[in-house]
């Protein structure tokens, strides 16, 4: 057994129980509200991205991927939505799956969340998974297996965003994801409306994490089969989750 991130505390527990892969979700209290976190480990978890398929079909939803994985012989153990999209479901800013670069990464404000500077990209390469803002990604062009770049970053090098307001009232459900400094994923859904701020400190002083980004708002989902979930809704744009061994 072991605890996702000390900051937690007792709130949340996950087993991992070996030599099956690590990932998993639970639900977490924070601050009177109330969260679901998964967590995976690059090092021995199969974190991927799927968005179209083969033949250029959207998988849309959890249940596509699913069943693409189970011709395999492998299944979700996890999976969200992965970042920001088009209304035909096209990634916003950069998109990579499988080493191929399917969006190109955007260095320019443009609208909506995405812009509320600085964003960033999660990338997931030979050296694991980063959290890495945007100009620095531009600068320094790491090597990424997957990767989604969405905004706004939740939590830069310890900080919060600099413009999230403690009292602000904007509120929707939300998703993002951070790495912790010992190199594990950690995942986030809110169950209810939070704001940005009550967010990033979900990951800083929650999970601890140094860095983190947000996903996506008011259209957030999750798959997490030991939970006896998987959330339905409009088609989605691109997907991120764990593959594992099907049984």
């Amino acid at each position: 057994m072991r605890r996702l991130g000390a900051a937690a505390g007792a709130a949340l527990l996950l087993v991992a129980a070996a030599p099956a892969p690590a990932a998993g979700c639970a639900p977490m209290s924070f601050e009177g509200q109330h969260f679901t976190i998964c967590e995976a480990d690059p090092a021995q978890d199969s974190i991927r991205m799927w968005h179209r398929d083969a033949d250029g079909t959207l998988y849309g939803g959890f249940r596509a991927v699913d069943r693409a994985l189970g011709e395999r012989g492998a299944r979700l153990a996890f999976a969200m939505n992965a970042g920001m999209y088009h209304p035909d479901r096209e990634p916003v800013g950069l998109y990579i799956e499988d080493g191929v670069e399917r969006a190109p990464l955007i260095t320019r404000a443009r609208g909506g969340n995405f812009a509320l500077l600085p964003n960033g990209v999660f990338c997931l390469g030979p050296e694991g998974a980063r959290v890495i803002e945007t100009q620095a990604f531009a600068a320094a062009r790491p090597v990424c297996r997957f990767a989604t770049q969405s905004g706004p970053l939740l939590v830069i090098g310890g900080d919060l965003h600099p413009r999230f307001l403690p009292d602000s009232d904007s509120r929707y459900v939300r998703n993002g994801v951070g790495v912790a400094a010992d190199g594990r994923v950690l995942f986030a859904i809110s169950e209810q409306p939070v704001t940005f701020f009550e967010f990033g400190r979900l990951f800083r002083d929650g999970l601890g994490v140094p860095d983190a980004l947000y996903l996506d708002g008011s259209v957030s989902r999750l798959h997490a089969p030991a939970l006896g979930r998987s959330d339905i809704g409009l088609p989605l744009g691109p997907i991120i989750g764990v593959a594992a061994p099907a049984g």
